[in-house]
């Protein structure tokens, strides 16, 4: 439990020993800090409850808090508004509780399994800007879930199963049509051949096959046919399907190594397969599964909708799985396999129709039980300074290496040559650029559209990720030169700066919090700017290291470091890596 629940606990006792009993009791942060640091606002409302003056309700509350010398300048504003200070003794001891343990100001909840579903690579395609937001929110909330005590499982559930690998397995037979996969009498070890494919080659078949396809019926019935063979497992064109999928998804773990997003589990959607024959008799069983033009669907439409809703399709009239029906097969492997309280699914607000249908399809035949939720969590997109998705200049779609490369040549200019040596100034300039690109990312609320600008977001000024970097690598540097001096306890202040840090540092539950219940991280990266921007002005106002009051400059060097503590933990949750220089 955090130093402020506890605070909330103790104040809710002091009203009640006051005669009084408050729903939903919460101390609020004051809007007039010259009145007080908090606000008590349930005058009005006892007022209701006990039939009696708001006001007088006020009065006897104050005159219980002022038998607690944790208090000081407490007066009742208006009608009835309680504002409290606490003393800078009790504050000190606070600050100084969540130096010795940070779990002091962090409030765990009870635990719950949670699969998160992010990511959503597809095999032989290269990852584009479009993966930014799933990659970057996905990995934050997965992370902010792990500190506030859930079990958390991140999957990057592989598009690796449909059409387009029939696509890409069709251009390799007509470009390579005498490697053995195509041969029906080679008996050999598929493993042994070396495949004359690179992931390069990939990224260009694909595009490629894709618009012939839409050209060529002929090559589109053809793909269908071997997409049909792959997902049932026929000799060959399935082993060559594998070889594929080894070759991209090694490249696709390289730019998520990059964008330091780590994932519990690499399955894809040709990992759920063995669970669609179970999968269909349940819906058999149930008598969910109807046909149309040879296809097989589940009508999901409910009598409140206000707009039409399309039904599910199951298995279309060849014989081929559609995504939707490999979601509901991954949601039952994923209940069989580790039963979780919760699934996530973080995607791009677009999907929200197709995540509606499964979800309503899958409480149709009871896959999981009502107490499971499944959530879809959509985002908006990530545009170019004219207001249109991201694109390269030619104006086709920008690939994620490539982004990554247009911001690490912007933060490249800002690389302090003298500081940081020559051997690690590129290492330096792309960890800053990651932290550019993803602190802008994550700066919005999750479900709206941003503008992008390589140049400002690299900035070390303003509401940027270098900014944030330079700042903490600041306070480190500080306190190694420090590391001499005595620090540990607060015990004094000297202006209001640090007292509005300290307050700051309080209100980090309740960020969090609000951050998991929104399942977006623009709260916390708000946060965190405030945080490291106060603590920038406090550092200006007073010379720590020179400070001849010892017992102030422990005090400054313990807030220091519960402020750089806050922030490493904060860019953490954010996926964001600090160097040791820039």
């Amino acid at each position: 439990m955090s130093i402020m629940k506890e605070l909330n606990n103790d104040i809710e006792k002091i009203v009640e020993q006051a005669g009084y009993k408050v729903e939903n009791f919460s101390l609020q942060p004051s809007g007039r800090r010259d009145l007080g640091q908090f606000q008590l606002n349930d005058a009005m409302n006892l007022a209701k409850v006990y039939k009696k003056a708001p006001r007088m309700i006020a009065e006897d509350i104050v005159k219980e808090l002022e038998k607690d010398n944790k208090f000081t300048n407490l007066n009742i504003a208006g009608p009835g508004f309680i504002n409290i200070t606490l003393t800078d003794e009790y504050l000190g001891s606070l600050l100084t509780k969540i130096y010795n343990d940070k779990n002091n100001n962090i409030d765990k909840r009870e635990k719950k399994t949670v699969v998160i579903d992010y990511g959503g690579a597809n095999v032989a395609k290269a990852l584009h800007v479009g993966h930014l937001r799933s990659a970057n929110i996905g990995e934050a909330l997965k992370r902010l879930a792990k500190l506030l005590g859930y079990e958390v499982v991140g999957d990057a559930h592989l598009g690796d199963y449909g059409r387009p690998l029939g696509l890409v397995v069709l251009e390799i037979k007509k470009r390579y049509p005498d490697l053995p996969y195509f041969d029906e009498n080679y008996t050999g070890d598929y493993t042994e051949i070396t495949l004359p494919v690179t992931n390069k080659d990939l990224e260009e078949i694909y595009p490629f096959a894709s618009n012939k396809s839409k050209e060529d019926e002929k090559y589109l019935e053809e793909a269908r046919d071997i997409t049909f063979k792959i997902q049932n497992h026929e000799r060959g064109y399935y082993d060559l399907w594998k070889k594929v999928v080894e070759i991209s998804k090694a490249d696709i773990k390289t730019v998520y190594d990059m964008l330091n997003v780590e994932f519990e589990l690499w399955l894809g959607e040709s990992d759920a397969a063995e669970y669609v024959g179970e999968l269909t008799n349940i819906f058999e069983e149930k008598h969910a599964l109807v046909e149309s033009e040879g296809a097989l669907i589940v009508d999901v439409k409910e009598e409140s909708d206000k707009a039409p809703m399309p039904p599910l399709l199951f298995k279309r009239s060849n014989g081929t799985i559609s995504y939707e029906t490999t979601d509901l097969a991954t949601i039952l492997q994923r209940k069989k396999e580790i039963n979780p309280d919760e699934i996530w699914y973080c995607v791009d607000a677009r999907q929200e129709l197709h995540f509606e249908q499964v979800f309503r399809a899958t409480k149709k035949v009871g896959l999981v039980s009502d107490q499971v939720n499944l959530e879809f969590i959509g985002f908006g997109t990530m545009n170019g300074k004219d207001g249109k998705p991201f694109k390269t200049r030619d104006g086709g779609v920008m690939r994620l290496k490539g982004l990554i490369d247009l911001v690490e040549a912007e933060t490249k200019k800002r690389i302090n040559k003298e500081t940081v040596e020559e051997e690690k100034q590129e290492e330096v300039a792309k960890t800053v650029a990651i932290a550019a690109l993803k602190y802008a990312d994550l700066l919005p609320f999750r479900g709206t559209d941003y503008i992008f600008d390589p140049e400002k977001f690299s900035d070390l000024e303003g509401k940027t990720g270098p900014y944030l970097l330079y700042s903490t690598i600041r306070m480190k540097s500080l306190l190694n030169k420090g590391e001499n001096l005595e620090i540990g306890e607060i015990t004094k202040f000297k202006t209001e700066t640090e007292k509005d840090l300290a307050l700051t540092i309080l209100r980090l539950p309740s960020i969090l919090n609000k951050a998991l219940d929104s399942r977006s991280l623009n709260d916390i990266t708000e946060y965190i700017y405030k945080l490291t921007s106060l603590y920038n002005t406090f550092y200006a106002e007073n010379k720590i290291l020179t400070e001849e009051d010892q017992e102030l400059q422990k005090s400054w060097l313990t807030l220091t470091k519960i402020v750089y503590d806050i922030n490493m933990m904060l860019l953490d949750v954010l996926a964001i890596k600090v160097p040791e220089k820039m």
